[in-house]
């Protein structure tokens, strides 16, 4: 029952101000307040959701197998978090240099080859977080 709520107000969150800015025909100062409204409203529904669903009674588990599930578990979301993260942290570094890349190529074509390496190393973030969660995941 909660866990349904919590997702009907979670899609609420988003097509209640998606509503809202179809219906203002996308005026200038309106969209910055409907866009935080609704980033105000999903986060602190998940908030919510959170410490409603982890404020019940903790108890140990009988059996061993449940330690190794709940492991595993943990596992899992540190690889989706490392892969997420360093994703995440490669698209802002990635969009950073290959736009000032741009600009160097539109003045002096020359330099095309080192710009690129700049925009690839960026990109390596991406990668070396994906090397650390295969890693995670083969200890599991």
């Amino acid at each position: 029952m909660f866990i349904s709520i919590t997702v009907i107000a979670l899609i609420l969150s988003i097509l209640v101000p998606g509503a809202m800015l179809i219906l203002n025909r996308f005026s200038g100062k309106k969209v910055k307040t409907i866009l935080g409204i609704n980033i105000f409203s999903f986060f602190s529904i998940l908030v919510i959701a959170t410490v409603i669903m982890f404020s019940g009674n903790v108890f140990a588990a009988p059996e061993a197998a449940g330690a190794s599930a709940n492991s595993a578990g943990w596992g899992f979301i540190a690889a989706a978090l490392v892969t997420g993260m360093a994703t995440i942290g490669a698209g802002i570094a990635v969009a950073a240099a290959s736009s000032a890349a741009l600009g160097a190529i539109s003045e002096d074509s020359q330099i095309m080859g080192k710009a690129l390496i700049f925009v690839a190393l960026a990109e390596g973030i991406a990668l070396y977080g994906l090397l650390v969660s295969f890693t995670i995941l083969s200890r599991i």
